[in-house]
C-alpha cells in the first residue's frame, strides 16, 4: 500500500513538472488569452509580432488605437518586457480609456498574436444647465463645451470652474455649481451631465476706506474705482441725517464717524462728501475689474507727480451676509516734477523740434500717462513726437525716456532714440472681405505701395474703411510686415464684415391720420453690375458699394409716401464722385369721416411729386476731410381744397420748384454710429432761378396763383457737431451740435413763398410730422409742431404762413456707450437743447429760446439701422392748437421714438 502511494506521488510530481515547463514553453497555445502581466517576468521571451488585434471599442477607431500604443506587426518585443509596459502607458496617458489588458492569443514558434482588450470612458451627450435663465444658458454653452468628451474627472472640474468664474464675473461671489452625471440609454457608452446652479445674491460692496491719502481727497480716488463703487442706500443716508440734525455731538460721532464726538457742521460735510446716492453705477463685486481699478489709482497718482505712489495693502472682508468692505492703504510718496530733458541719438530733426513737439517744460508735474502719448502716440492731437519720424518713413522709430538723475523732487530725463531707415511700402493687401469687391475695399485706401511709411495714412485709411459701414470698425486690424534688412513693410488690412443692410418695419401715431406703417428696405452694398450674376446676390447682388433705398408709408387713403433713390460712390471707377438720383411721391388725403351721405369720400388732397440728380465729390483743399456736392431738384406741388393751410389766397392749384442745391462740408468723425473723435460741419444752400427778374409783370400785386406758379426763393442752412471724449476714456462723449436755417427772396416783389418753411419741435422724424413741402426740426420736451409760427391759424379762412422763415438750435449731449457690439451698438445719453422758430425776421431774436432736458438711449443693429427712445421735459410755454382750441401751455414731460440718424 506504502509502494503504492510513492509511485502515485512520483506521477503526480512528474506530471506537474512537465506541465510547468509546457507552460513556460507554451502557455500561449491555450484556447484561453493570457493576460502578459500575469506571465513570469523572471524569463522573459523575444517574439515577433504576427498579428494584433483591438476589441472593446464602440467610438474609437482600431487602426487609430493600435497606432497609439507603439505595437505594430513585425516588431520584435519581449514577452513580458519594456514595449508592453510602454504600450499601456501610452494607452493610458491619452485618456480615453477606462481599461486595458494586452493579452496572448497564440503563440507559433517565435511569432505571437496579442490581443488590446479596451473598455473606452463613457462621453458626455448632452450638457443641462438649471437655475438660470435662457441667456446665461446660451453664454455658458460656449465656456462649457464638453458635449462629446471624454468623461474625466479634470474636465468636470474646469467646466464647474468656468461657470462659477462667469457669475463671478458678474459680482455673485457666492454661486454654488453642483454636478449630477446620469447614463444616457439613447446613445452607447453615454453620459447625461446636469449643472444645477444657484447663484446666490451679489455681494455688493458697502464701504471702501481709503487710508494713507493726504494730497488727493478719497472722493477723487474713489472715482478712479471706476468698476468698483460702495453701495449707497437712501435708508442708511436718512437714518445718519436725522440723526445728525437731532442727536448729541456724542451720537453724532459714534454713528457717523466712530469717534468720541463731532460738530453737526462737521458731520454734515461728512455726510454730503461720502454717502452719495450711487443711482448709476453698481455697487457689486468683481475680483478681475477690481484688479484694474487699483492699477487705475495707481496711474491716477502717477498723472498728478506722485511717481512713486503704492498700494502698501488692501483687504476685501466680509460685512454681511452678501456685503464686503474694501480698506485701500496708500503710499503716496513725494510729487515730483520734470527738470532737465535731453535728446540723444537723433540726427533727423534737431532737440529743438523734438522739445517743442513733447510740449513738457522744465518745472511741469510728472506726467507718465502724458509723457507716453507725447512720445508714442495722442490720437487727439496727433501732433505727437513720433509722428514726426513715422509720417515720414521711419517706421522702426523708438524712443525711450530714461531717468538718469533723480535729485529731490526733480527728475532728469534722456530720451534715447533710434531713427531706423526709412521704409517703402512694398504691398498692401486685404482679407476677410467676402461680401464686398476688393476694388471698394481697395479705392479707399490711402497708404499704397511705393510711398514712404505714413502712419497718418494708416489711421486715416482705418477710418475711411469704417466710415464705409461694411466692416466692423472695432476689428479692422492692419497687419505690419516689416524688413530690416530690406527696409520695406507688408501691409495686410485683416477685416470682419457686418451685415449692414437695413430693413425699416414701424408704426407711428400721426395725429389726425392715425396709425401710419412703414416700410423699408436699405441695400447698403449693393452692385448694378452684378444684377446678372446670380452667385452674388444675397438677397440682391452685392459687393460694388452702391447704395439702394425703397421706402413706403401709408395708413390707408389719408397718407401716403413712396420714395427710392440710388447712389454710386464712385462713379466713372476712378474718383470717388458720388452720383445719385432720388425719387420721391407723397400725397396727404382729407377725407370725410363725418358725413354719413359722403363717409370716405376726398374733399382735398395735397400732394408732392419730385426728383433729384445730384454729384458729389470730395476735395483736397482746405484739406482732404472735405466735400462739396450739387444737386438738380424739380418738384411739383399739387394741391385741391389745401392752399388756404399754407397761407395762400386760393384752395386749390399747383406750384412748381426747380432748384440747384449746393453743400460744403467737412467730416471727420471717427465712427458714423458712435462717434469718438472729431467734427461733422455743414452748409447747404438752395437757389431757384429769379423768376421776378424774368417777368417783370410778376409783383406784389400779382394773384398768388401766378406769383407761386413757379416758387423763387433761397435757403441757408447750417448745421455742426463736434465729438470730445471726456474723463480720459472713449465710452464718455460730449456732442456739442448747432443748428440754424434761414429762407430768404430776391427782392420783395413777392416776398417770402408759404413752403419750403421750418417746423420745429418733438421728434424731427419726417413721418411723424406729416409736414409735406417744409423742413423738419425737432426739438425733444414738445410736441410735434408745436414750436412753428402759423400753427394757430392753420386751416382758418385768413391763416398766416404755416412754418418759420428762420430758426436757431442748439444741443449739448452727454453719452455713454453701454455695448460697442456691432450687432447690437447700445449707448445712452442725457441732453439739454434749446430752439426757436420765428415767422418773420422783425421777430428774430436769438435769445429767446424754447428750453428743455432730458435722457435717451440708442440701439443700432444692422438689420434696423439705429433706433431711439427719449424722454424730455420743456421748460417753456408754446401756443398751439389742441382739439381745434388755441391753447398756451409749458411742454412739460414727452416721450420721444426715433428711427435713423436726426441731423437736426
Amino acid at each position: 500500500m506504502k509502494r503504492s502511494l510513492l509511485i502515485l506521488f512520483c506521477l503526480i510530481w512528474a506530471s506537474s513538472a512537465m506541465a510547468q515547463i509546457r507552460l513556460g514553453q507554451s502557455r500561449y497555445t491555450s484556447s484561453r488569452p493570457v493576460n502578459i502581466l500575469e506571465l513570469n517576468y523572471s524569463k522573459p521571451e523575444t517574439y515577433r509580432i504576427a498579428e494584433i488585434k483591438a476589441v472593446g471599442l464602440t467610438t474609437l477607431d482600431e487602426t487609430a488605437i493600435l497606432s497609439l500604443s507603439g505595437l505594430k506587426v513585425d516588431d520584435r518585443i519581449e514577452v513580458p518586457g519594456e514595449a508592453i509596459s510602454n504600450a499601456l502607458k501610452k494607452l493610458w496617458n491619452q485618456g480615453i480609456i477606462g481599461d486595458v489588458k494586452i493579452l496572448v492569443t497564440k503563440v507559433e514558434g517565435e511569432d505571437i498574436s496579442l490581443l488590446l482588450d479596451l473598455t473606452e470612458r463613457p462621453r458626455f451627450s448632452r450638457v443641462e444647465f438649471k437655475g438660470i435663465n435662457k441667456t446665461q444658458e446660451s453664454e455658458l454653452r460656449d465656456k462649457v463645451n464638453i458635449r462629446g468628451r471624454v468623461v474625466r474627472e479634470d474636465v468636470l472640474n474646469t467646466a464647474q470652474r468656468n461657470i462659477q468664474k462667469y457669475f463671478v464675473d458678474k459680482g455673485f461671489l457666492n454661486t454654488d455649481v453642483k454636478v449630477t452625471q446620469e447614463r444616457d440609454t439613447t446613445l452607447p457608452n453615454s453620459v447625461k451631465l446636469r449643472f444645477d446652479v444657484n447663484q446666490n445674491s451679489k455681494v455688493k460692496i458697502n464701504e471702501i476706506r481709503i487710508f494713507g491719502n493726504e494730497e488727493i481727497a478719497d472722493s477723487k480716488v474713489k472715482g478712479k474705482l471706476k468698476k468698483t463703487k460702495e453701495h449707497a442706500r437712501v435708508s442708511v443716508f436718512r437714518d445718519i441725517y436725522s440723526r445728525v440734525t437731532a442727536a448729541t455731538p456724542e451720537d453724532i460721532g459714534n454713528a457717523v464717524l466712530h469717534t468720541d464726538s463731532v460738530s453737526k457742521e462737521d458731520a454734515k460735510t461728512y455726510i454730503n462728501k461720502n454717502f452719495k446716492l450711487n443711482f448709476f453705477a453698481g455697487s457689486k463685486y468683481i475680483p478681475k475689474e477690481y484688479r484694474n481699478d487699483k492699477e487705475n489709482v495707481i496711474n491716477f497718482y502717477q498723472s498728478k507727480g506722485f511717481r512713486d505712489a503704492k498700494i502698501v495693502e488692501d483687504s476685501v472682508y466680509k460685512f454681511g451676509k452678501d456685503e464686503i468692505n474694501i480698506d485701500i492703504e496708500l503710499e503716496e510718496g513725494r510729487k515730483y516734477y520734470y527738470r532737465n530733458i535731453e535728446f540723444t541719438g537723433n540726427f533727423i530733426h534737431p532737440d529743438e523740434v523734438l522739445a517743442a513737439t513733447l510740449g513738457i517744460q522744465k518745472g511741469d508735474v510728472y506726467d507718465k500717462e502724458k509723457l507716453d502719448k507725447r512720445l508714442n502716440y495722442d490720437p487727439q492731437k496727433g501732433d505727437d513726437v513720433s509722428s514726426l519720424y513715422q509720417d515720414n518713413g521711419y517706421l522702426f522709430f523708438n524712443i525711450q525716456p530714461i531717468e538718469v538723475n533723480v535729485v529731490g523732487d526733480s527728475i532728469d530725463l534722456e530720451m534715447r532714440i533710434f531713427e531706423g531707415p526709412q521704409v517703402t511700402v512694398n504691398s498692401v493687401s486685404i482679407k476677410g472681405n467676402e461680401r464686398t469687391s476688393d476694388h471698394v475695399v481697395m479705392r479707399e485706401i490711402r497708404i499704397l505701395p511705393g510711398q514712404k511709411f505714413n502712419r497718418k495714412l494708416l489711421v486715416r485709411t482705418i477710418r475711411e474703411l469704417s466710415q464705409l459701414g461694411y466692416f466692423d470698425p472695432e476689428k479692422i486690424n492692419p497687419d505690419l510686415r516689416p524688413n530690416f534688412e530690406a527696409a520695406t513693410v507688408d501691409i495686410t488690412f485683416e477685416l470682419e464684415e457686418r451685415p449692414n443692410d437695413q430693413i425699416e418695419l414701424s408704426g407711428g401715431w400721426g395725429g389726425f391720420f392715425g396709425f401710419v406703417g412703414t416700410v423699408g428696405l436699405v441695400f447698403n452694398n449693393f452692385s448694378i453690375k452684378n444684377i446678372g450674376n446670380f452667385d452674388k446676390w444675397d438677397p440682391l447682388p452685392v459687393g460694388d458699394g452702391q447704395k439702394l433705398s425703397l421706402r413706403v408709408q401709408a395708413n390707408g387713403r389719408s397718407f401716403q409716401n413712396y420714395s427710392l433713390s440710388l447712389t454710386e460712390p464712385w462713379f466713372g471707377g476712378k474718383k470717388p464722385n458720388a452720383l445719385s438720383f432720388s425719387f420721391n411721391h407723397s400725397v396727404q388725403r382729407q377725407v370725410d369721416f363725418l358725413n354719413r351721405s359722403n363717409f370716405g369720400n376726398e374733399l382735398g388732397f395735397f400732394k408732392i411729386t419730385g426728383a433729384t440728380l445730384g454729384l458729389a465729390k470730395r476735395v483736397t483743399w482746405p484739406d482732404d476731410y472735405f466735400s462739396v456736392s450739387n444737386s438738380l431738384q424739380f418738384q411739383i406741388y399739387e394741391f385741391d381744397q389745401f392752399g388756404r393751410r399754407f397761407g395762400l389766397s386760393y384752395a386749390s392749384g399747383r406750384s412748381n420748384s426747380l432748384s440747384i442745391n449746393n453743400t460744403i462740408a467737412r467730416n471727420n468723425v471717427d465712427n458714423p454710429i458712435y462717434p469718438r473723435f472729431g467734427s461733422n460741419i455743414m452748409l447747404s444752400t438752395s437757389f431757384t432761378p429769379p423768376y421776378t427778374s424774368l417777368n417783370q409783370n410778376l409783383n406784389s400785386e400779382s394773384s398768388d396763383e401766378e406769383k407761386y406758379k413757379w416758387l423763387e426763393y433761397h435757403k441757408w442752412m447750417f448745421d455742426a457737431s463736434v465729438y470730445t471724449p471726456l474723463f480720459g476714456s472713449t465710452k464718455f462723449v460730449a456732442s456739442a451740435r448747432a443748428h440754424m436755417g434761414f429762407l430768404g427772396s430776391y427782392g420783395n416783389r413777392i416776398g417770402l413763398i408759404p413752403l419750403e418753411r421750418f417746423v420745429m419741435g418733438g421728434d424731427g422724424m419726417t413721418f411723424n410730422n406729416f409736414a409735406l413741402g417744409q423742413e423738419i426740426i425737432g426739438l425733444r420736451g414738445y410736441e410735434n409742431q408745436s414750436i412753428t409760427p402759423g400753427t394757430l391759424t392753420r386751416g382758418s379762412d385768413d391763416p398766416d404762413p404755416f412754418g418759420g422763415v428762420v430758426y436757431n438750435k442748439y444741443v449739448m449731449e452727454l453719452r455713454f456707450l453701454v455695448s460697442p457690439n456691432p450687432s447690437a451698438t447700445i449707448f445712452l445719453l442725457t441732453f439739454a437743447e434749446a430752439g426757436n422758430n420765428w415767422g418773420s425776421y422783425k421777430d428774430f431774436n436769438p435769445y429767446d429760446l424754447k428750453k428743455s432736458a432730458g435722457v435717451g438711449a440708442r440701439i443700432f443693429m444692422p438689420a434696423f439701422g439705429l433706433l431711439g427712445v427719449d424722454w424730455g421735459y420743456g421748460f417753456d410755454e408754446v401756443n398751439f392748437i389742441q382739439n381745434g382750441v388755441p391753447v398756451s401751455r409749458r411742454g412739460g414731460p414727452q416721450f420721444h421714438f426715433t428711427i435713423g440718424q436726426q441731423f437736426r
